[in-house]
């Protein structure tokens, strides 16, 4: 039963889950399970189907019951008493204070309401303060974890499933919010206590941010220069504590239970000496990945060492493929809903790659197997890096020769010992530490080098599974014994995920995308030849910025590698916030605003009468006009984009008091025209005269979900709907592709909730 085809049907059954557009009933998830465990005993010949059958009734339950735990649909805005602890390191940052909350007990309007698990929580203005472990009861305004949808974003939904995350929200500031004591048992409060010494004997440096990340796995002190020259060099999964890191310090335990019953070789006459290695070494693992915070990669990595010296002591793994296999299929036991993660991919297909490339017995100076180990994880995980995250490092393979070494046997040991002593042994622990600081600081200065580099970091349009397949297909290829010939006819099988095919519009179309960026706006016009960014979305007090976190990865996934202009239509934060961001990954683009003033970057003032064709597409400003007006939602720069008898009209914040302006500009009016609703759908804009004027065939709408501002207002869509005009909102839709053409009417495209509707997806 310990076989890779027991691994991989497991696998298989996994996968076909993450499948379903939903999940199937409960009572059919029971009667699969015990007919797969039935026909797994009867006999060899329906075995490994049955075990499928197995993994994917088990996968399904699994997921039920997580989708289940999350937070009911009528208790979505509205107030929940919680009681419970704090859960990991709370975030303090400007805006006040991110944490984990995990949930005892709940209750509204005096009633007990289920829920139980883990809550993500944010503290503002005079929310309490936030120690690890500490007990409270908080009033909570909660909503379902939801995320935005679009093209090469983040799934914050899937992570919320993967991470047992049942619900988000902020807490109120209330009289009935009260601290409750402390966990009685508390390793987190250790953690905190060392990240403390960490700080306060190296200071606010990239080298203390750095060694608190790599060591004890707390990134909160890391800000986006030194994550994108994590990225830009290939050592995130160095950053992740993960199982490079927990193997280190397994092989520790066994480096110091060798070194003692050598020197005590009676131990050796009651135990083997295997069998002390192993157990110091799960000790020394299972000691480590408490001390570096149990995440969920930590979990996964301390799983598989487990296995594999459980395999170890019963003698079973006598190969390196069968402890691999028994610790696949121990993970996927005791978390099936592990393989939505990168990081289970990236580890197991990781040491996949190593055993085919590097498992013989042939034996080759030690920085030749480095090189060799570099080079085969670059090549193989390639297809994986792309399909997850869009972008690969071309610097990553020499900046991990030089990182991984330098980390992994000096300042990640040096590090940990270091920081442990100085609260108990500060004279010994401080110099220590501050040698590791010293060569940290020495080492990230060599990886900033290498991130300025040209070309140091691409970024690759969004592919498709079949594309993924013929890569990894093409990986194996190249990797195969040498000797074998046309190896190189494998970089073929690349060229599908590298350079995916992609319709993209003719003369005379565009394409429009509407992206989800909750309460704000942000817009993507694409001709054959130009792109064209209107609003960026938001960007908030802490860190959180929407031009980097979903229009930029927007670009990259549509393969959009050139932006020539940027409108920022005025100086709100909710239009402008990510303009910086946007400017910074394409710098070449013209910006301009209707309020340049305002904004971070150097920009022009946009004014009615600008105008000029791409690609036979016509773009004109028709607003905002001389002397422009004090209120700054009326400056908005309002654009006109036509192509023969189909139009949108991008009008930013503009109200009520200057859309007979903008209706006048727009003349002669076409007869198809998309509209993107004014200000979210405020109540002081989207007037009667306005849709008369107009008679537009669809709005669309961007706002937060269950926003504060009760956007779009109710009488404003009954008012669309009166005019006969479709409204396609964020909020439902996720991201709108809306594509017109000079002979043809607009059509919508896509839409990111409907047409990506796994069975997480709210």
């Amino acid at each position: 039963m310990f076989r890779p085809a027991t691994a991989l049907a497991l696998l298989a059954g996994a996968l076909v889950v993450q499948a379903l557009p939903f999940l199937p009933p409960r009572p059919l998830d029971f009667a699969l399970l015990f007919a797969g465990l039935a026909f797994a005993c009867a006999g060899r010949r329906w075995r490994w189907l049955a075990i499928f059958v197995v993994g994917a009734a088990w996968t399904a339950w699994r997921a039920d019951l997580a989708m289940s735990q999350r937070l009911a649909r009528d208790l979505e805005a509205t107030d929940v008493v919680v009681t419970g602890s704090v859960h990991g390191l709370p975030r303090a940052q400007d805006d006040g204070a991110h944490f984990e909350f995990f949930v005892d007990q709940a209750a509204h309007d005096g009633a007990n309401v289920p829920l139980h698990g883990l809550v993500r929580l944010s503290g503002y203005d005079h929310a309490p303060d936030m120690l690890p472990c500490a007990r409270w009861q908080l009033h909570v305004h909660l909503k379902r974890p939801r995320g935005m949808i679009n093209p090469g974003g983040f799934d914050f939904e899937r992570y919320a499933l993967e991470r047992g995350i049942v619900a988000t929200g902020y807490v109120r500031d209330a009289p009935d919010n009260a601290a409750l004591g402390q966990e009685a048992v508390c390793v987190d409060r250790l953690r905190q206590r060392i990240l403390d010494g960490i700080s306060a004997t190296l200071g606010d440096t990239p080298g203390a941010h750095l060694l608190r990340a790599l060591a004890f796995g707390d990134e909160r002190a890391m800000d986006e220069h030194e994550w994108t020259v994590a990225r830009a060099t290939g050592i995130p999964h160095l950053i992740a504590i993960s199982g490079l890191h927990i193997a280190l310090f397994a092989s520790f335990g066994v480096g110091l239970m060798r070194l003692l019953w050598k020197c005590v070789p009676r131990l050796t006459l009651r135990w083997p000496g295997p069998l002390l290695e192993s157990v110091a070494s799960l000790v020394f693992a299972l000691a480590y990945a408490v001390i570096a915070g149990f995440g969920l990669p930590t979990r996964r990595a301390l799983v598989m060492i487990a296995a594999l010296l459980v395999a170890s002591l019963a003698r079973r793994a006598r190969a390196p493929t069968q402890g691999l296999t028994l610790a696949v299929i121990a993970l996927l036991a005791w978390d099936p809903l592990c393989v939505l993660s990168a990081g289970f991919w990236l580890s197991f297909v990781g040491v996949a790659w190593l055993m085919f490339c590097l498992g013989g017995t042939q034996r080759r100076r030690w920085w030749r197997e480095l090189v060799t180990a570099q080079g085969v994880a670059s090549l193989g995980l390639l297809p994986l890096g792309i399909w997850f995250f869009g972008q690969s490092s071309l610097v990553g393979p020499l900046a991990n020769l030089l990182a991984v070494p330098c980390i992994c046997f000096f300042i990640l040991p040096l590090a940990v010992v270091s920081a442990l002593l100085v609260p108990v042994l500060p004279a010994l622990g401080t110099p220590l530490l501050c040698v590791a600081g010293w060569a940290m600081d020495l080492l990230w200065r060599g990886l900033e080098a290498m991130a300025a580099w040209p070309g140091a970091l691409w970024y690759f349009p969004e592919p498709d599974a079949l594309a993924l397949v013929l890569a990894m297909l093409g990986a194996f290829w190249l990797l195969l014994p040498r000797g074998l010939p046309a190896r190189v006819l494998g970089v073929f099988l690349f060229l599908p995920l590298l350079w995916p095919v992609r319709p993209q519009p003719g003369p005379g179309e565009f394409d429009a995308y509407l992206l989800d960026v909750g309460q704000g706006l942000a817009v993507i016009v694409r001709t054959r030849d130009h792109t064209l960014i209107y609003d960026t979305g938001a960007r908030y007090p802490s860190g959180f910025d929407l031009g980097d976190a979903a229009v930029v990865p927007a670009l990259h996934a549509l393969g959009i590698g050139h932006v020539d202009r940027l409108i920022v239509s005025h100086g709100d934060n909710d239009h402008a916030g990510g303009a910086a961001a946007v400017a910074s990954a394409f710098p070449a683009a013209v910006v301009e605003s209707g309020e340049p003033e305002r904004l971070q970057i150097p920009a022009g003032q946009c004014v009615t009468g600008e105008a000029w064709d791409w690609d036979g597409v016509s773009f004109r400003i028709v607003h905002p006009v001389l002397p422009l007006s004090e209120h700054a939602n009326d400056r908005c720069c309002v654009v006109d984009v036509r192509s023969g008898d189909s139009e949108l009209l991008l009008t930013g914040d503009i109200s009520s008091a200057v859309e007979g302006q903008v209706a006048d500009a727009v003349a002669p009016r076409t007869s198809q025209i998309v509209l993107q609703v004014p200000h979210h759908g405020s109540k002081t804009s989207s007037s009667e005269a306005f849709l008369r004027a107009l008679q537009p065939s669809l709005g669309l709408v961007s706002a937060g979900y269950l926003n504060r501002f009760h956007h779009p207002n109710p009488d404003v869509v009954a008012r669309y709907a009166a005019h006969g005009v479709d409204l396609l909102s964020t909020p439902r839709d996720g991201y709108v592709q809306v594509r017109f053409s000079a002979d043809a009417l607009p059509r919508v495209v896509a839409r990111g909730r409907p047409d990506r509707h796994p069975y997480w997806r709210e």
